[in-house]
């Protein structure tokens, strides 16, 4: 009897492993949820499937969804679109995006995803504009480049970061990270419906998008 119900067992893991594994791109539905507008959301020049991300550097659910983001792009070739979302409630993340954004725009941008995913790393001991600034200019000085004069003297970054945030609100982001998975006319809510979705479901989303623009090209 043992056996046989271990067999039972093995099958139904099994069952539920290929179906999860061979999950459709079917988009999100205007009506699924609070997120409206998601067609403004599309692909990078060249790639047919891409991960957007709305994110907070203060956020714990961010940080946990970094490095997953970050692995899932990696091991299927698929592009992450960041855009900041910096809460009122964390009164130094809109510093902290226009330091990742410096970096982004003024030195590298695979040097500003390891700066963002860095001050998630260090969430804890940043509490302040004054902290974030500290821990940008010794994070420079680690990676060899010089701290700049002034940071935004003209206001370009802040613009875009705002401009990120302005987006944010038109597809009516109400919760951090909120992760889509996109194709030229397909959005699929990841995480952003609510509070309990689930990141570890992105790397079956992205492969489903793929089979789904591959299906179509053919």
């Amino acid at each position: 009897m043992r056996r046989f119900l271990q067999a039972i067992l093995a099958i139904a893991l099994c069952v539920s492993s290929c179906s999860y594994g061979h999950a459709q791109f079917t988009g999100t539905p205007a009506s699924n949820g609070p997120l409206q507008s998601l067609r403004l959301l599309k692909p990078p020049a060249g790639s047919k499937v891409a991960i957007v991300v709305f994110e907070d550097q203060g956020c714990p659910g961010c940080a946990h969804a970094h490095p997953i983001e970050q692995q899932v792009s990696l091991s299927n070739h698929v592009p992450i679109v960041r855009y900041d979302y910096p809460l009122e409630a964390h009164v130094w993340t809109f510093q902290g995006a226009v330091c990742a954004r410096y970096i982004q725009d003024k030195v590298n941008p695979k040097l500003a995803d390891q700066f963002r995913g860095d001050v998630f790393l260090h969430q804890q001991s940043i509490e302040s504009r004054e902290d974030i600034m500290r821990y940008f200019r010794t994070w420079l000085g680690q990676h060899g480049q010089a701290t700049p004069f002034a940071l935004d003297s003209d206001g370009f970054l802040s613009r875009a970061v705002k401009a990120d945030f302005d987006l944010g609100q038109r597809v009516h982001v109400g919760f951090t990270p909120t992760v889509i998975v996109v194709s030229m006319d397909k959005e699929q809510v990841v995480c952003g419906k609510t509070r309990t979705d689930d990141i570890n479901q992105l790397a079956t989303v992205v492969q489903a998008a793929q089979r789904a623009t591959s299906t179509r090209k053919n």
